[in-house]
């Protein structure tokens, strides 16, 4: 599996497949192109359906240049191995090519050559599914950030300090913004406005008002593209883990070390995703997006209080099983409507998953590979105008 540096990426948004994966694909094709003239870039599939609203062009044309940068949108044609698919080509200055890459975003900000394998750092995990985790965990008496720990090292703990720290403070610099989002749908930030009406509430529903203002202040930073945040697992989703994590910290009075070793294994599950499914919304619609966040969520906010690993297990299954078939459909291919609004419900949803679970022992019939499983096979069925196309759905709308 990847190292959980690989799965929390630290960048600026709105899109991780659509913004960091091709930044990052262009930066690497300018090192292995210096020489060229000028430059031609071809966008397939789901990137050049909703590209534009991503902000693809903006971050190819920031790495090789405006000027002697040319962008091809072909929405409407699917590369084989991912429907994210570009090919960069560095010119002559009589036109003929000198280098040509065909290379894939298959989400969170990972690139792919289109041998399945995408290029990342690797760490030697020996287990790769959750039951075969939890049977470690069983043997040795270990939970599942201690098994992040033994084979990541001493070092992780480090890099989720800072992930943690980048959390944070775009919750609080979202919760301080106010105005419309870029882009053209005229959709005002609602973080600030969620926050202040929470202290008029009773506490009930103050809890609940306050955990979606956390959400909101994260989503709407990372459309508006104004500061750092992270991919968990995706941009398009990266307010659900930061909100219940910011809430338990401000609520609880939870400890940094508890929210690092959360973040562990929150990662780990979404490893586990990464692995055996995918969290790309291109690839198996937004269940691999804000489906993996909850279930991240779900896990992280139950170890916190104190869940034993077969509860955090049926926590982090609960999440995603109950997003199974959601639909990637954002409207004008911006990452705004419905995404921002369901950031908000998946953190609420990752308490209630947390609720329920630690009511019961952790006992369950259907495992969280089960649902890893199943989610790959409904994204594969899902038709292309429900995977971040903008042709259906709502967005068709």
């Amino acid at each position: 599996m990847e190292s959980l540096t690989d799965l929390y990426k630290i960048g600026l948004g709105p899109s991780s497949s659509h913004t960091m994966g091709p930044r990052l694909a262009a930066e690497r094709f300018l090192a292995r192109c210096p020489q060229a003239e000028r430059f031609r870039v071809t966008l397939y599939g789901s990137l050049a359906a909703t590209g534009k609203g991503h902000m693809t062009d903006a971050a190819i044309l920031g790495v090789l240049g405006r000027e002697r940068t040319e962008i091809v949108w072909k929405p409407t044609e699917f590369r084989p191995f991912h429907s994210n698919g570009m090919l960069y080509e560095g010119l002559a200055p009589d036109g003929s090519v000198l280098d040509s890459w065909e290379v894939y975003s298959i989400g969170g900000g990972f690139l792919s050559d289109g041998t399945g394998a995408p290029q990342a750092k690797t760490v030697g995990y020996p287990y790769t599914t959750m039951t075969d985790i939890l049977k470690w965990c069983d043997e040795t008496g270990c939970t599942f950030w201690e098994y992040v720990l033994k084979y990541e090292g001493d070092g992780i703990f480090d890099y989720l300090t800072k992930v943690w720290h980048v959390m944070r403070d775009a919750v609080e610099r979202g919760l301080e913004a106010e105005g419309v989002l870029p882009g053209g749908l005229g959709l005002q930030r609602k973080a600030a406005s969620y926050y202040r009406r929470s202290f008029g509430m009773r506490e009930s529903l103050r809890t609940r008002a306050s955990l979606f203002s956390y959400a909101l202040a994260v989503s709407e930073e990372n459309a508006a593209s104004s500061g750092l945040v992270v991919t968990a697992p995706t941009c398009g989703s990266a307010g659900v883990l930061p909100a219940v994590l910011y809430y338990t910290w401000k609520q609880h009075d939870v400890s940094e070390k508890r929210i690092v070793r959360a973040l562990a294994t929150a990662g780990l599950f979404g490893l586990v995703v990464k692995k055996n499914a995918s969290i790309s919304g291109a690839e198996v619609g937004c269940q691999g997006e804000i489906g993996v966040a909850c279930a991240m969520a779900a896990a992280a906010i139950c170890q916190i209080f104190s869940g034993s690993t077969a509860q955090i297990e049926y926590a982090a299954e609960m999440g995603l099983e109950h997003h199974l078939g959601l639909t990637c459909d954002p409207i004008c291919g911006l990452v705004q409507i419905p995404c921002i609004e369901r950031n908000a419900f998946a953190a609420a949803r990752a308490m209630d998953a947390n609720l329920y679970a630690t009511l019961s022992d952790g006992r369950h019939r259907v495992t969280f590979d089960k649902v890893v499983r199943t989610m790959l096979e409904t994204g594969h069925d899902l038709p292309s105008l429900y995977k971040e196309t903008s042709t259906g759905g709502l967005a068709k709308a």
